[in-house]
C-alpha cells in the first residue's frame, strides 16, 4: 500500500470534498452521532479499503489458469495502448480495394498497416465519453482498468478529479437494470459511510468516472435493455465521465454523446514492451531473456508467429509458453493449433458469457472444419478478403450438408456468433470479412488439406507459390507419420521444372559430379549457389530490361541455394566441409566485383574504383579460406591456389575515373574468366534465358521448401530421408 498512499489522499480528499459539499453525510448518521474528524476517518479508511478492493479485483491478470500459474499486477505488465479514430477503420472499403491494399503493405498482418495511432490514455484523459472497440483478446478490458487505475493516482495519467467505478456489464442479466444502485454496491463494499447519499452527492457534483465493461457480454435477450439504460443514465448525469467497452462486431449502434475509437492490435515496439515487462524481474533481467525471446521471435522463421504476438492474449500465450521452456515449440503447427483452440475454446469459457446457444451440435470441433473449409476455398481462390454474401453461403451450405433439420438454422447468426464470440472472422469493412489472423487462416488451410487427404492437389497446384509457403509447412506437420509422403511428391514434382531445359539440367549434372567421392546435399547445393551468382554477373553485363529481370531471378536462385547449404548440413564438422560453405556465401563478393566493373561508366567515381579493388582483395581471401578444400574436385586446393594467384595480379590495378567503359568492361572479362576457369565452365554454359533462369528458381525452391517441410515434419523416419536426400538436386 505504501506506493498507494498519495492515491488514498487524493480519492479520500475528492469523496470527503463531495460528501462536504452535499451536506448529508452527518444528518443520514443522525445529529451528534460523531463528529468531522471521525467522519473524515471513516471515509479514509474506507478509501483505502476502495483502493485495496480495485487493486485486488481489477488489477491481478490471470488468464489461461493452465499455463498462468499466478496472476501479475497490472501496473506492472500494462503495455501501452493505441487507439485508431474511426476514420481508421475504413468502413467503406471494398473487397478488391483491402486486397490490393494488403497486398501493397507488403506485411502479414489485416491491421490498420499505416493508420495513426494514439496513446489510449491521452484519450481517456481527453474525451468524457469514450466507447473502446476491439476484437476479443485485444486487450479492452485491461485497458479500462488501466484507466480506473490511473484515476486513483494523486498524480496519475488521468487528470481529474473522481471516484472510479468499474461495472461488469455481464452481470446486468435483469430486466430491471438499476446503474445506481449497482454503483452504490460497488462503494458498499469497502463500508462508505452512507454509501447511497455519496453517489447521490458524486453524481451531482460530476465526480465520478463510471467504467461499463463488455457491453458484448450482456445477454442477447437483455442487451437492449440495458443499452437503453445506459444512455438514460449518461444524459441524467453528463456532467460525470463514462467509458465503455465493446467487441468491434458486437457494436451495432453507437452511444449518441460518446467517442468511438479503436484499440489497435500490438505494433512492434508495443510487442517489445510487453515481453520486457513480463520478463522483467532481476533473474530474468540478469540472464537477459527479454532480449533473446524478441531475438527468437524476430528470426524469418517466426514471422507468422509473431504476427500471432499482435493480439495481447496471444501474446500472453506465446510468453507463458516461452517462460516454460525457454524456446517455442520447435512444430508450429503444434503452436498454431493450442493457439486457435484457446480463442475456440478456453478464452470464451474464462469469459464466462451468458449466450445463447446457436445450435447444440455446432460445436467448437464442428466448427473448426467449418472454418477449415472456409479458409481453403478462400486461399484457393487468392482471396484474404470475401463478402458476408460469399461467407453466408458457405456456411449455408456447410450445416445443409452437415446437421439435420437446419432449416431454421440461419447462417447470418452463425457468422455473427463466431465474429463476435471468437473473432476469429472479423468485419474489415461493411460487408467484407477476413480471418483475423493470416497465420490462422493458413493453419486452418493446412488442416483441411491433411483431413481431405488433398496434399497430391497442393503439391500439382501450388509448389512454387509463395504465398502458400506457411501452408506446406503446416501440413507437413499436421500429417504427423504421413509427411514423408508430402516429401516424396515434392522431389518428384521438382525436376518437372527444368525438365524442358536441357542447359538448365546440364548445370544441376555438373554439380553433382565429384570426383574425390560420394556428392552430398549440401556440397550440391553450394555449386549451383556459386554457379547461380555467376550466372546473375554475366547477364548483368548485357543492358536490356529483360536481361535485368534475369539477373534477378539468378540472385534469387543463388540465394535459395546458399539456404539449402545451411539447412541441409547445420552442424559442419570438418574445415574441408566449412570452406565450402564458406566459398559458396562469398563468391558473391567476387560477382559484386564483377558487376561493378561490367556497368561502370566514364564518369565513375575514383571512390567507387577503390571499392572494386577492396572486392578483388575478399575475392583472394576466399580462395586462401578455402585452401583446404580436397572434398570436392571444382573447389579443391589447386584451383582455389590458381584462382589466388590470378586475382593477386589484378587487385592492385585501380582503373582511374576516367577510364572508357571498354576497359572497365575489358577487366570485368577477365575476372569472369578466372572465376570460370577456376569451375570448369564456360560462358555458354551458365548464360541462360530468362525462362531457364525462371525454370532453375523453380527447382532450387521447391527443393529448399521441401527441406523445410521436413524440418516441420513431426516424424520422418531415417533411413526414408536418407534415401530422397540423396536424391535431391540430382536429375
Amino acid at each position: 500500500m505504501p506506493a498507494f498512499e498519495s492515491a488514498i489522499g487524493g480519492i479520500a480528499w475528492s469523496i470527503i470534498e463531495t460528501a462536504g459539499k452535499a451536506g448529508k453525510y452527518v444528518v443520514q448518521q443522525g445529529k451528534g452521532a460523531y463528529n468531522d474528524v471521525q467522519h473524515e476517518q471513516r471515509v479514509l479508511e474506507a478509501s483505502e479499503a476502495y483502493i485495496q478492493h480495485y487493486l485486488n479485483r481489477h488489477c491481478q491478470i490471470k488468464i489461461m489458469p493452465g499455463l498462468m500459474k499466478a496472476p501479475l499486477d497490472l501496473n506492472s505488465i500494462y503495455t501501452d495502448v493505441k487507439l485508431l479514430d474511426d476514420r481508421s477503420v475504413g468502413r467503406f472499403a471494398g473487397i478488391q480495394e483491402l486486397e490490393e491494399g494488403f497486398r501493397a503493405k507488403g506485411s502479414r498482418g489485416f491491421g490498420a498497416g499505416e493508420a495513426e495511432r494514439v496513446r489510449g490514455i491521452e484519450v481517456a484523459n481527453r474525451e468524457r465519453y469514450l466507447t473502446v472497440l476491439g476484437g476479443p483478446g485485444i486487450g479492452k478490458s485491461t485497458f479500462l482498468r488501466k484507466i480506473g487505475l490511473e484515476a486513483l493516482k494523486r498524480e496519475g495519467d488521468i487528470q481529474r478529479e473522481c471516484i472510479p467505478v468499474f461495472l461488469e456489464l455481464k452481470k446486468f442479466k435483469d430486466k430491471t437494470v438499476n446503474i445506481q444502485q449497482e454503483i452504490v454496491k460497488e462503494l458498499d463494499i469497502c463500508k462508505f459511510p452512507s454509501t447511497e447519499a455519496l453517489v447521490e452527492s458524486a453524481l451531482g457534483q460530476g465526480k465520478l468516472l463510471v467504467l461499463f465493461d463488455g457491453l458484448d457480454e450482456v445477454p442477447v435477450s437483455n442487451l437492449n435493455t440495458v443499452i437503453e439504460r445506459i444512455e438514460d443514465f449518461v444524459d441524467k448525469h453528463s456532467q460525470n465521465s463514462f467509458v465503455a467497452s465493446c467487441r468491434v462486431a458486437a457494436y451495432r449502434s453507437s452511444f449518441r454523446r460518446f467517442v468511438d475509437v479503436t484499440i489497435a492490435e500490438f505494433d512492434d515496439e508495443q510487442i517489445e514492451q510487453f515481453i520486457y515487462r513480463w520478463f522483467g524481474s532481476q533473474e530474468d533481467e540478469e540472464l537477459g531473456i527479454a532480449e533473446k525471446y524478441l531475438a527468437l521471435l524476430n528470426q524469418p522463421e517466426h514471422k507468422a508467429t509473431k504476427e500471432l504476438a499482435q493480439t495481447p492474449l496471444l501474446l500472453t500465450f506465446l510468453c507463458l509458453l516461452y517462460d516454460r521452456k525457454q524456446m517455442l515449440p520447435s512444430k508450429r503447427s503444434t503452436l498454431y493449433g493450442q493457439a486457435l483452440d484457446i480463442i475456440l475454446n478456453e478464452w470464451s469459457a474464462q469469459k464466462r458469457i451468458d449466450r445463447d446457444p446457436i445450435h447444440e451440435r455446432l460445436n467448437p470441433d464442428l466448427e473448426k472444419i467449418l472454418l477449415a473449409e472456409i479458409a481453403y476455398e478462400s486461399f484457393s481462390q487468392d482471396q484474404l478478403f470475401f463478402s458476408k454474401e460469399t461467407i453466408t453461403d458457405r456456411i449455408a451450405d456447410f450445416l445443409s450438408d452437415t446437421l439435420e433439420n437446419p432449416k431454421y438454422l440461419n447462417a447470418d447468426a452463425v457468422l455473427t456468433a463466431i465474429e463476435v464470440q471468437q473473432g476469429i472472422l472479423v468485419e474489415r469493412a461493411t460487408d467484407a470479412y477476413s480471418f483475423s489472423h493470416l497465420t490462422l487462416q493458413e493453419y486452418l488451410t493446412a488442416l483441411h488439406i491433411v483431413e481431405n487427404q488433398l496434399e497430391g492437389n497442393l503439391v500439382l497446384e501450388h509448389l512454387t507459390d509463395e504465398s502458400w509457403r506457411e501452408v506446406f509447412l503446416l501440413t507437413s506437420g499436421l500429417m504427423n507419420n504421413r509427411a514423408s509422403q508430402l516429401l516424396i511428391m515434392m522431389e518428384q514434382q521438382a525436376p518437372d521444372y527444368i525438365r524442358p531445359y536441357e542447359k538448365v539440367k546440364a548445370l544441376v549434372q555438373w554439380a553433382a559430379v565429384n570426383r574425390a567421392g560420394e556428392s552430398k546435399l549440401y556440397q550440391r547445393a553450394a555449386m549451383l549457389a556459386i554457379a547461380s551468382v555467376s550466372d546473375s554477373v554475366i547477364v548483368r553485363s548485357r543492358a536490356s530490361t529483360s536481361d535485368s529481370d534475369i539477373a534477378s531471378t539468378s540472385d534469387s536462385a543463388s540465394t535459395i541455394a546458399s539456404a539449402i547449404v545451411r539447412s541441409s548440413n547445420r552442424a559442419i564438422a570438418r574445415t574441408s566441409d566449412s570452406a565450402i560453405v564458406i566459398a559458396s556465401v562469398r563468391t558473391r563478393a567476387i560477382a559484386s566485383t564483377i558487376s561493378r566493373a561490367s556497368t561502370i561508366s566514364r564518369a565513375i567515381a575514383s571512390t567507387r574504383a577503390r571499392a572494386s579493388a577492396r572486392a578483388i582483395t575478399s575475392a583472394s581471401d576466399i580462395a586462401i579460406a578455402s585452401d583446404s578444400v580436397n572434398s570436392h574436385h571444382f573447389l579443391n586446393a589447386q584451383s582455389m591456389e590458381a584462382i589466388a594467384d590470378k586475382l593477386s595480379d589484378h587487385k592492385n590495378v585501380i582503373l582511374e575515373s576516367t577510364t572508357s567503359s571498354e576497359k572497365w568492361r575489358h577487366r570485368a572479362d577477365q575476372l569472369q574468366h578466372i572465376w570460370l576457369e577456376a569451375l570448369e565452365l564456360d560462358r555458354d554454359a551458365i548464360t541462360f534465358s530468362n525462362e531457364e533462369a525462371k525454370a532453375l528458381r523453380s527447382y532450387l525452391y521447391a527443393t529448399e521448401l521441401l527441406i523445410r517441410c521436413k524440418e516441420s515434419a513431426i516424424r520422418i523416419p531415417l533411413s526414408e530421408w536418407k534415401a530422397l536426400e540423396a536424391r535431391l538436386l540430382t536429375i
